[in-house]
């Protein structure tokens, strides 16, 4: 059984929208990440320590067209490159993907994401892709959440967590550590 990561830069009001402000990220506070709190290298160490575990990407599409035809390019994110990558889409198509970023398969439904986990190999990470990471976690498919929590209130912009009425979800802390700059790191594994 594979695990599903959902790693994300978060406002403390829960926003996971527009962290860096780069081209399609229209929010009105797009780029929060680094407007208004000072840059500290171990405060983003965990960017470097999720790598080393992931074998896999998966991306809703509107994340993946964001992020595919700059990540292929970028020597920050080079080791992604050959990683296999999924993309989570009723609406994409095959020639809509990128190239030269690797192996990239579309799924179209929660259902192949279950049967993909089945599967053999370790931690797939989900960045970006709210959309996606609420649908997956109001079907049970979350395993762990990485997040970096950032001392800013947005108001306004995409949620990581659904507001549907649904069954209580445990989490179990993993690891945590706060930064003088104010950012929190959290690591939480779903317990059930």
């Amino acid at each position: 059984m594979r695990d599903l990561v959902y790693t994300a830069f978060m406002s403390l009001d829960g926003v996971v929208d527009s962290p860096g402000g780069g081209p399609g990220e229209e929010h009105r506070s797009g780029g929060w990440v680094f407007k208004d709190v000072e840059f500290l290298p171990e405060a983003f160490a965990l960017k470097g320590e999720e790598l080393a575990e992931t074998t896999a990407l998966m991306f809703g599409r509107r994340s993946y067209e964001a992020f595919a035809p700059t990540w292929r390019d970028s020597q920050d994110h080079a080791a992604y490159k050959d990683l296999p990558k999924y993309v989570v889409s009723s609406t994409i198509s095959q020639d809509s993907l990128v190239d030269g970023w690797g192996e990239t398969t579309i799924l179209r439904s929660t259902t192949d994401v279950a049967e993909l986990k089945k599967g053999e190999g370790g931690a797939i990470f989900i960045h970006g892709s709210a959309e996606l990471a609420r649908g997956l976690s109001d079907a049970g498919l979350i395993d762990r959440y990485n997040l970096l929590v950032f001392p800013v209130l947005l108001g306004a912009g995409k949620s990581l967590f659904s507001d549907a009425d649904r069954e209580r979800q445990r989490l179990r802390l993993r690891d945590s550590q706060g930064y003088p700059n104010g950012v929190v790191k959290l690591l939480y594994d779903v317990a059930g």
